[in-house]
């Protein structure tokens, strides 16, 4: 289920470190939150959407796997994203 072009938009405009900036990790991990939040939902009351649910887990690894990236990186902009995503870290 892809997002709204204006959703999308807007998280890229919220996230971008330059402009045209659209591939940041910044800007994916926020895509990527947006459309899990998303599938979250769908699959509340869809709880048998099997093929749904591989993807969600597919969206969660890969954003799994941005965040430990830039936890590696660069630990500032690491926190600073988790804080504004509201998404826990250790």
């Amino acid at each position: 289920m892809p997002l709204d072009k204006e959703i999308k938009t807007q998280l890229i405009t919220d996230f971008h470190r330059h402009d045209g900036d659209t591939g940041s990790p910044d800007v994916q991990i926020a895509i990527l939150t947006k459309r899990i939040a998303h599938l979250t939902a769908h699959l509340q009351t869809n709880k048998h959407d099997e093929s749904c649910r591989r993807g969600l887990l597919k969206m969660v690894g890969q954003r799994r796997r941005l965040l430990a990236y830039l936890r590696r990186t660069d630990y500032a902009r690491y926190l600073a994203i988790t804080e504004r995503l509201s998404l826990r870290h250790k």
